[in-house]
């Protein structure tokens, strides 16, 4: 399982340089890039914190934003970059936003190291609440 058309290596790729170029995380030094591939294109989005925490934006709501921004509705892959030593799958209200987007879609997460993890969505988020609970 990995990104559609083999593309997985450019989403990291992405991802990686969000994270060197733009990630602020001043607080909690976990720097973070995500990208995904929405309908053929690759939009990337690091983490920006923010000293009053709760107004802190992860990577992969800021990839979304980007994908949204340039009239994407649908995302077929996300990739997130961290340095921590283990991979670091998106937190449970980036899943929640990514199955707006496209619920079968495809997760890599890679840790510093170079370490893999790949999932489906589905996996990591079953049951989701989605557009369909609300008749969409």
């Amino acid at each position: 399982m990995s990104a559609p058309d083999g593309r997985v290596q450019e989403l990291l790729s992405a991802a990686r340089d969000a994270m060197e170029r733009g990630s602020y995380a001043p607080y909690s030094n976990f720097n973070v890039g995500a990208a995904v591939l929405a309908e053929g294109e690759v939009f990337a989005g690091a983490n920006i914190e923010n000293a009053s925490y709760p107004m802190s934006v992860c990577a992969e709501r800021n990839a979304v934003a980007a994908a949204v921004n340039a009239g994407k509705r649908s995302i077929d892959a996300v990739a997130v970059v961290t340095r921590a030593d283990e991979p670091t799958p998106p937190c449970g209200g980036c899943r929640q936003v990514l199955n707006e987007f496209g619920p079968d879609m495809t997760v890599t997460v890679e840790s510093g190291a170079g370490d893999r993890a790949v999932w489906r969505l589905t996996e990591i988020l079953p049951h989701a609440f989605g557009p369909s609970n609300l008749g969409k």
